[in-house]
């Protein structure tokens, strides 16, 4: 089995060596692991491609290479320069640092990565550990993923849709907020939404005299509704959630085509 490692949180983040280990147990003794990530932290960008500028890449390993590039750009760079036109069993985007799920999944560069598999028709998976107070005090904040990942991604592979539409599936699994011995099990969950959970901006001054803004963000722990991926993963369960890149809303077609055609 061959497979494409990204991530958005850069070539040196912790929760990409996670990714590759749970890549090498899947792919086995006989597979290939290749890594293709952004050379700087690129959280934030969701499905952004450098479609105006070129993008440096280097090698820096055997099959691991840095792009200056989102995580979109990495799995292109992947598929069509490093890899050489040679397809991918498997697209694996993670493992984040911070939860993508509910609102969060249209900001996330590592939805982002996995949804530009999908759309090249590969099967990809983006991962997530959701961080909070019962992860603060472990020695690796990425326990539950390293410990619970390989299942996981095997159970996907094994047992889930895989279908080759137009917009084919993918999955968004987040890792709950605890200790690897604390995980209570899969659950497969909608995206959620946190009400009243807003990104905003906060200005500062520099010493200089100019005006800078911050991009703030909105508590994380804040429940969603039941059989959402955040209402799963606070409560301790890996969520699994199937999406798609078609944004249409297919439940409101109907009504406002009898309003205005």
């Amino acid at each position: 089995m061959r497979i494409l490692v990204t991530n958005d949180d850069g070539i040196n983040a912790p929760g990409l060596a996670v990714a590759e280990a749970i890549a090498a147990e899947i792919a086995g003794a006989d597979g290939e692991v290749w890594t293709v990530a952004p050379a700087f932290e690129q959280s934030g960008v969701a499905h952004k491609i450098s479609y105006t500028h070129p993008m440096m890449i280097a090698q820096l390993d055997t099959r691991r290479y840095a792009a200056e590039g989102s995580p979109a750009d990495c799995v292109l760079a992947g598929l069509y320069d490093v890899l050489q036109g040679a397809r991918p069993d498997l697209v694996i985007s993670g493992v984040n640092r911070g939860n993508n799920a509910a609102e969060n999944v249209m900001y996330s560069g590592t939805v982002g990565g996995a949804l530009e598999a999908a759309l090249q028709g590969l099967p990809a998976i983006a991962l997530s550990q959701y961080f909070g107070p019962q992860t603060r005090g472990l020695g690796d904040p990425f326990e539950a993923a390293a410990d619970h990942g390989t299942r996981v991604v095997r159970a996907l592979m094994d047992k889930a849709m895989w279908d080759t539409g137009d917009y084919r599936l993918f999955y968004n699994v987040n890792f709950p907020p605890v200790a690897a011995s604390g995980v209570k099990g899969m659950r497969v969950t909608r995206q959620g939404y946190r009400k009243d959970t807003f990104f905003g901006v906060e200005p500062h001054i520099s010493p200089a005299g100019k005006k800078f803004l911050w991009i703030t963000g909105g508590p994380q722990h804040l429940p969603t509704a039941e059989g959402t991926d955040a209402h799963a993963n606070l409560a301790g369960y890996v969520s699994v959630t199937p999406m798609r890149a078609d944004l249409t809303a297919h439940d409101a077609l109907d009504e406002v085509r009898s309003r205005l055609e």
